[in-house]
């Protein structure tokens, strides 16, 4: 088959012939119908600091995928051939503490599909039985395939219940924007969007942000005063912080009203200072860090925002044969774009 593998240390990817994958005794082999590029999958693509201590080539890369079951293992009994599937890409061990008591999605010794196993950017997948989801038929491959970065959205906006509520979404990469698009469909009464790039804010205001702020043209002072005349001085129900960029979580906690909810999405790259007794203590917030998505009630809850009409067709912007990956990284370095997909 061919796949994109790192071959090497160093930037890069190589599209080469590789062997195709044969299943385990617990395994289905899915002949990839579409996959998606990922933030993480960038970070191998440039080799910088994470992914030098964390990947070992070679490894095909690659987690957000969708296709049909084409062979299973001896002992599979959850799909079958011709099933069409999507895939949790945390394998979690079902041993420890977390597993056992209803928290996988923090499993603490799980292993990531395309980092410590080979990936989706290929034409065939081997994956356990265990993580494949049924996806429905007329959902189409260029989204079906992003269901696994769209949950991060589902559990990160749905922490707690958003109908009739105020949200400030601060950064609009495509998880934020998937997240926009999920308070939408949830009820929101007001959604606000903050991102440095007007080509994100019109995406934003595609999936239903109601306002949107530059915060590069913008200081951070003018756009406090904005969130707050749009919320009659209360400010938000909820933040979603979904940058990991140091103004922008700031602004989250400052813009949240007493009593309300901030949750925190982005990665920052290094450490970042609060004033906790007046960003968090006296206001009595809540705080949700989210990591993954839950397993698998985030999945359920996604396929019934499908059927309650969740539209995230704005959010992928492009799509690619696998050839031409090297385009898709191009286009998510210079952030004109939303979701990429490959073709295998």
């Amino acid at each position: 088959m061919q796949a994109l593998v790192k071959t090497a240390t160093g930037p890069g990817l190589t599209l080469t012939e590789w062997a195709d994958p044969t299943p385990g005794p617990h395994d289905a082999v899915v002949k990839v119908a579409a996959t998606s590029l990922c933030g993480t999958d960038a970070h191998i693509y440039r080799w910088d600091e994470w992914a030098q201590q964390r990947v070992h080539p070679p490894r095909i890369i690659g987690h957000e995928l969708c296709g049909h079951v084409v062979e299973v293992g001896r002992d599979v009994t959850l799909v079958k051939v011709g099933d069409y599937v999507a895939a949790e890409s945390h394998l979690t061990c079902g041993a420890c503490f977390q597993c056992r008591t209803g928290q996988a999605h923090v499993c603490k010794n799980y292993k990531i599909l395309g980092i410590d196993r080979d990936g989706s950017y290929a034409q065939y997948v081997a994956l356990p039985e265990g993580v494949l989801w049924h996806t429905a038929l007329d959902i189409p491959p260029e989204l079906a395939c992003v269901q696994e970065p769209l949950g991060n959205a589902v559990d990160a906006a749905l922490a707690e219940d958003l109908t009739g509520h105020t949200v400030l979404i601060t950064g609009c990469g495509p998880t934020g924007l998937f997240a926009a698009a999920v308070a939408r469909t949830a009820g929101a009464a007001t959604i606000i969007a903050s991102d440095v790039s007007d080509y994100r804010l019109g995406l934003a205001k595609q999936v239903g942000a109601d306002h949107v702020l530059n915060a590069r043209t913008e200081s951070p002072e003018r756009v406090a005063a904005a969130i707050l005349e749009m919320t009659a001085g209360e400010g938000v129900d909820a933040s979603l912080e979904m940058s990991g960029d140091p103004t922008a979580l700031h602004q989250a906690f400052r813009a949240v009203k007493n009593g309300g909810r901030v949750t925190l999405f982005g990665i920052p790259t290094g450490p970042v200072s609060f004033d906790l007794p007046n960003e968090m203590i006296f206001k009595g917030i809540r705080v949700y860090g989210i990591t993954g998505r839950r397993l698998f009630s985030t999945w359920y809850r996604l396929a019934g925002l499908f059927k309650a009409g969740l539209n995230i067709r704005p959010i992928v912007t492009h799509s690619f044969p696998l050839k031409e990956f090297a385009t898709g990284f191009e286009l998510i370095q210079s952030g004109q774009c939303g979701k990429v997909v490959l073709f295998p």
